[in-house]
């Protein structure tokens, strides 16, 4: 089924271009069905290129997503056309009113700042409280999902001598949990961070649960005892070349970064990027999709007390 997004949004053209299934908002109009729909708080520089990435996932799942793009202020973006974020784009006070089915928080370029120095730390923590009662699911990725695990669970990140950048092999726990049906023993995921929590931290917690992880990356998928809460450290939303703009930007800019490893073949970044995370990428999605949104969301959204028991499904 597809992602239902603005007539003109330019992820629109992109995505069809790749056979990724969008339907415009003047054909779902015609259509009879309780679509998903999914809240995305962009806090990347780059807005269309994010919300692109995440539309190509959404868009490879079975079910039909109405997707709201969401930003966390009005201030000018450097990197976004300002026609596109006015057009495009909802304040906070615009849906504070409304319930979603899914919320997905992406990561932003503040790796190795305090979060409490973040200049919209209040209005970043006032939208995962309302998240905690709006919405059926949130994801967090990346920053976000350090600062979720803070902001709701105490748990302090440690900052890393230098970014961790590439592409990492990982290990699932061996559990039926429905988020990794489907799941290779060993899947590849890209990694593009300053800070991690350690996993043996994270086992201390009653109220969470690793259920992916990496010898070099750390953790990287972590749940909630209630199922509310999704944290993914990395980037499986991430396309091929990502990295590899990431790491030129960071070479101009005179960072010195090193080359993302298990990316680049023999580590030249002279050489095509090989990507490997793709089929990785669209599975968590659609699984989180299918069984923490759709299987648990009442029909009617107005009323999120009737969010169905996990132990019933």
């Amino acid at each position: 089924m597809p992602v239902k997004i603005p007539d003109n949004l330019p992820a629109a053209e992109i995505l069809t271009s790749e056979n990724i299934f969008v339907m415009s908002e003047s054909r779902a109009a015609l259509q009879d069905i309780r679509p998903m729909k999914v809240l995305i708080l962009n806090l990347m520089p780059n807005k269309i290129e994010t919300e692109t990435q995440l539309l190509r996932l959404l868009g490879n799942t079975p079910l039909q997503v109405d997707v709201d793009l969401l930003r966390i202020h009005d201030k000018h973006s450097k990197h976004t056309p300002s026609d596109h974020m006015n057009n495009f784009y909802r304040d906070f006070d615009e849906v504070r009113s409304r319930n979603y089915d899914g919320l997905i928080i992406t990561g932003a370029p503040l790796g190795q700042v305090d979060f409490t120095d973040v200049t919209y730390w209040q209005h970043i923590t006032e939208i995962i409280d309302w998240s905690q009662t709006h919405v059926t699911s949130v994801l967090f990725l990346c920053w976000a999902a350090h600062a979720g695990l803070y902001h709701l669970y105490g748990l302090e990140r440690e900052l890393l001598a230098k970014k961790r950048s590439g592409v990492f092999r990982h290990q699932r726990v061996h559990l039926p949990v429905p988020l990794l049906r489907g799941f290779d023993d060993e899947f590849f995921v890209p990694h593009s961070r300053y800070a991690q929590i350690p996993c043996d931290q994270l086992a201390q917690h009653q109220q969470l649960q690793v259920l992916a992880s990496s010898e070099r990356a750390g953790a990287y998928l972590i749940i909630s005892e209630n199922n509310r809460n999704l944290f993914v450290t990395g980037h499986p939303e991430y396309q091929k070349y990502t990295l590899r703009d990431e790491y030129q930007r960071d070479t101009q800019q005179g960072l010195n970064p090193e080359i993302p490893c298990h990316y680049f073949p023999d580590d030249n970044p002279d050489l095509e990027p090989i990507a490997r995370w793709h089929s990785h990428g669209s599975l968590l999605i659609s699984n989180w999709l299918n069984y923490y949104v759709y299987q648990m969301t009442p029909y009617d959204l107005s009323d999120m007390t009737a969010l169905t028991p996990w132990e019933t499904r």
